[in-house]
């Protein structure tokens, strides 16, 4: 007789006791996680078809049974507490990736400023996962094949509900914060911006992530092809002398007159070859 079809009957269904200060998932119903990365995540647990468990983990998670939850690089640890007096200990753990490894990532990031942009921002962007796949990497796990999983109660099947908890209240912690998915591969936010920082300032040609506007207005805009002429709209006028005024200086000088031999330039008959 399989695991999945034999119930037990020395562990019949049971009530959870009440947690005080649990960590609580802010869903109240339907679906938990918002972001797409969050929901690439969940796609995962809701994979391995466990039924009712999930159900079960979703309201454990949202009656705030899960005491705490620690995410560290390859390993989530949880304390969650069910029927008995002590909280179970609930592990998932993850291959974290080596520094050959993320250094790869890094430089790939680095090189392109929408990824750069995107993760100062906070933003995990969309197409990120084309990053590590081009150096052999997931960053999401892709199947239950690549997680650890273990909880400290007598349920037999994996995940239980204590598991599916943590893994839904793991999501919203994704949703909060995505750098959250990268620390759990190895790499915390500072380290990683700071070594894409590094990765990036070996190049010539771009100027350092976060470097001063007053630093970089030799190469801030450098033209692939020239710029054809175009008519003006408004008599001659520059562009940037149609703007409203800016209170901003760069090197002792407002940001328009900075600006104006730029925009002179573009302007300017293209010379004939």
């Amino acid at each position: 007789m399989s695991r999945r079809s034999y119930q037990s009957p020395f562990f019949p269904p049971s009530t959870p006791r009440s947690v005080e200060g649990g960590v609580k998932a802010r869903s109240v119903r339907g679906a938990i996680g918002t972001s797409w990365w969050s929901g690439r995540f969940i796609e995962v647990l809701e994979g391995l078809g466990v039924g009712g468990r999930l159900q079960r983990g979703r309201n454990y998670a949202r009656r705030g049974q899960v005491i705490s939850l620690d995410i560290d690089a390859g390993s989530v640890v949880a304390s969650v507490q069910g029927s008995r007096a002590r909280p179970y200990r609930v592990r998932i753990g993850i291959t974290a990736f080596g520094k050959a490894e993320w250094a790869s990532v890094e430089e790939a990031l680095a090189g392109n400023a929408w990824f750069v942009a995107s993760l100062l921002a906070g933003e995990m962007p969309a197409d990120i996962e084309d990053v590590f796949a081009a150096v052999g990497l997931s960053l999401f796990p892709r199947g239950a094949a690549e997680l650890s999983m273990d909880c400290s109660c007598p349920d037999w099947e994996v995940p239980c509900k204590h598991l599916a908890a943590v893994f839904y209240l793991l999501a919203e912690r994704f949703d909060d914060d995505p750098f959250r998915i990268l620390a759990w591969r190895g790499r915390e936010r500072e380290e990683l911006l700071g070594r894409m920082h590094q990765a990036d300032s070996t190049s010539e040609h771009r100027a350092p992530v976060g470097a001063p506007l007053t630093d970089v207005l030799d190469i801030f805009f450098v033209s692939p092809s020239p710029v054809p002429l175009r008519r003006s709209h408004s008599g001659g006028a520059l562009l940037v002398d149609q703007l409203p005024p800016v209170d901003v200086m760069v090197r002792s000088r407002p940001l328009a007159d900075a600006l104006r031999p730029v925009y002179a330039a573009l302007s300017a008959p293209a010379a004939q070859p």
